[in-house]
């Protein structure tokens, strides 16, 4: 079991090109972190630092309460998986995954049942003397996770795991890194991704890299149940949240916003007296939204459905009322709104209230 404490760690390249800044965080041993954040955020670069691949310019890095700045990446306890499956293509399943232990010295009986137990959790026994040719992508990707497995480190670090992988296999091998978590439960594991499922599904707490630094740390539901920020907000969930600038015209433990084409939303977001006036922005999710008998919070003509069968997706004409084109995702089938006008509405407690991009909740 680890721990890791990032401590207002930064990165430079050049002495003048920063990436990242003022990066503090504590990761719990045991506990799967996943990165997530829009592309050039530095989430790869963070987990390289942490693996020791890149130099950390500024800030202290912890593994088990030991400062591991200047510690060479062998020496760290960790174990990569890398986006490509980087295996030797001459060796079979089994010399690849014991190739580290064999340079480790290890003696060849704890060489077998190290892949062995590798090799059972990953469901590649059948595999094991087959060449990585003869292998799907996803096998080849559980290959590179058993080679990391067999060397028993303290951290786990998966940069992009599955991004080479059709959509099914990434489904399937998802799953099957989730079921090694639940194996393994004392290891803890880092992960990048810029696959929102996958990191709602996987993470014990999600970091939201953003503008050099940390944007909202938290479990995947608290990021989507309370976002700090716009920017959060709109990031975690798909399709995005949509926002429509308002007028605060009520406070108190219920606010009352006015919008424009003369809508009125209600939120459970408590606001104070001097708040009347305030501009802000109304946060909801397209699937918070349902059809209104009468006027609710939106009112727009329907620009394009997209039937999903168990959802439909309604697409709005953008028509000022909103910072962009409003989406709406109703449960189940519904023909013929296309062209037509359909009001929405939305349950106070799942509408969000954002001042110059934060949310009034943290205040």
């Amino acid at each position: 079991m680890a721990d890791l404490k990032l401590k207002d760690v930064g990165k430079t390249y050049g002495g003048t090109v920063e990436v990242l800044k003022h990066i503090d965080l504590d990761i719990t041993a045991g506990e799967l972190i996943v990165f997530v954040g829009p592309s050039g955020c530095g989430k790869s670069t963070l987990l390289r630092m942490i693996a020791g691949l890149e130099k950390i310019t500024t800030g202290t890095l912890e593994i088990d309460g030991q400062l591991v700045n200047d510690v060479p990446p062998a020496q760290r306890g960790i174990a990569m998986v890398f986006q490509s499956y980087a295996l030797y293509p001459h060796m079979t399943v089994r010399d690849n995954m014991a190739f580290a232990l064999q340079i480790a010295k290890k003696s060849k009986d704890e060489i077998e049942a190290s892949v062995q137990r590798a090799a059972k959790m990953l469901q590649l026994e059948p595999y094991l003397d087959r060449l990585p040719k003869a292998l799907s992508g996803g096998q080849r990707q559980r290959v590179a996770i058993g080679r990391a497995i067999v060397r028993d480190p303290k951290v786990y670090l998966f940069d992009e795991p599955l991004s080479n992988l059709d959509a099914a296999l990434r489904v399937a091998t998802r799953i099957e890194i989730a079921q090694l978590k639940e194996q393994m439960p004392e290891r803890t594991m880092i992960y990048v991704t810029h696959d929102q499922v996958e990191a709602m599904t996987l993470a014990s707490r999600i970091v939201v890299l953003a503008n050099k630094g940390v944007a909202q740390v938290g479990t995947p539901l608290e990021l989507y149940e309370t976002p700090n920020s716009e920017f959060v907000a709109q990031f975690i969930g798909s399709p995005a949240m949509n926002l429509l600038p308002g007028e605060v015209i009520g406070t108190g433990p219920r606010t009352t916003v006015r919008l424009p084409g003369g809508g009125t939303a209600l939120s459970d977001v408590a606001t104070e007296p001097d708040d009347m006036g305030l501009k802000v922005n109304v946060g909801i999710r397209p699937e918070d939204f349902v059809i209104a008998e009468d006027a609710g919070v939106y009112t727009g003509t329907v620009a394009l459905t997209e039937a999903l069968g168990e959802v439909t997706l309604l697409h709005f004409e953008g028509d000022g009322a909103a910072l962009e084109p409003v989406i709406a995702k109703l449960p189940g089938i519904h023909r013929g709104l296309r062209g037509t006008e359909v009001r929405l509405t939305a349950d106070p407690a799942k509408v969000h209230l954002f001042a110059e991009g934060q949310s009034l909740l943290y205040r």
